[in-house]
C-alpha cells in the first residue's frame, strides 16, 4: 500500500533539476566544453552571452534543450552546431534550464 506515495517521491525527486556540479559533469562527459564555456565564445557561444540573448523568456529552457538536441546553424553565426542526439530529453533540459538560470553567472 505504500508503493503509491514512495513512487510519487520518487518521481518528484528525480523532477528536480540538477545541481550546478551534476550539470558541469554533464557538460564535460558531453564534450559540451569543447566548444562552449561560461563567459567566453569559443566555437560556439559561451553559455553567457546564451542566456543573455534568451534569458528575458524569448526562448524557454524546453525550446532551448530542443536546439541542443537538434543541432543547427545560422542563429550564432557560420560554424553548425552539431545534434547532440546522445544526450537524453532530462539530460539537455537540465543542461538548458542551468544555462538560461545560473549559468551566466
Amino acid at each position: 500500500m505504500h508503493k503509491i506515495p514512495t513512487l510519487a517521491v520518487a518521481c518528484g525527486l528525480l523532477s528536480l533539476p540538477l545541481a550546478h556540479a551534476d550539470v558541469t559533469q554533464l557538460l564535460q562527459s558531453n564534450a559540451c566544453t569543447a566548444c562552449h564555456q561560461p563567459a567566453a565564445r569559443v566555437v560556439g557561444p559561451s553559455w553567457q552571452e546564451v542566456a543573455q540573448r534568451y534569458g528575458d523568456g524569448s526562448k524557454s529552457a524546453e525550446q532551448l534543450a530542443a536546439s541542443i538536441k537538434s543541432g543547427g546553424s545560422g542563429s550564432w553565426g557560420a560554424v553548425p552546431m552539431p545534434p547532440q542526439t546522445q544526450l537524453s530529453d532530462a539530460d539537455a533540459s537540465s543542461i538548458a534550464e542551468w544555462i538560461l538560470t545560473t549559468g551566466h553567472q
